[in-house]
């Protein structure tokens, strides 16, 4: 019950942080708006004055550095709200010396050897004993190319 409490927590802790973009990203794509920004007030400035060339040279400079930035912090938001982390299940083996198998969610204090008090279905006189404790791996789908 506990581990359920534990593995539900640590899910709900990353899935904001899984959202989140990096600041550093975030910095340098904010960086590379202003700048763009201030080519395009600058062209802007330019135009004014007469030099058609340098002003068309600016905002185009300006406007490819502006679609690229914005393009860049749409992708990375995109995919980090894909991200997704899985908690994998622990699995418990329990066995009896009658060679009867139960497998079951792993509890907190399971440790391989320990002896329970749960009676066997079997043979009820006899204890079961914890002999191997996994984590369930599932196999990804192949994909055939075709």
């Amino acid at each position: 019950m506990r581990m359920k409490n534990m593995a539900q927590n640590q899910t709900q802790a990353t899935a904001p942080a899984s959202k989140k973009i990096s600041t550093y990203l975030t910095l340098i794509v904010l960086i590379v708006m202003a700048l763009a920004i201030t080519a395009l007030f600058i062209a802007a400035e330019t135009y004014l004055a007469g030099d058609q060339i340098a002003a068309s040279v600016l905002a185009g400079i300006g406007l490819i550095a502006l679609t690229m930035s914005m393009f860049l912090l749409l992708q990375s938001r995109r995919q980090s709200a894909e991200v997704k982390i899985e908690v994998p299940k622990v699995m418990t083996t329990i066995e009896c010396k009658c060679g009867s198998k139960t497998i079951r969610e792993f509890q907190r204090g399971d440790y391989v050897y320990k002896d329970l008090d749960i009676p066997c279905p079997k043979c009820p006189t006899t204890r079961q004993m914890i002999t191997a404790i996994y984590k369930e791996v599932k196999e990804k789908e192949k994909t055939y190319n075709v």
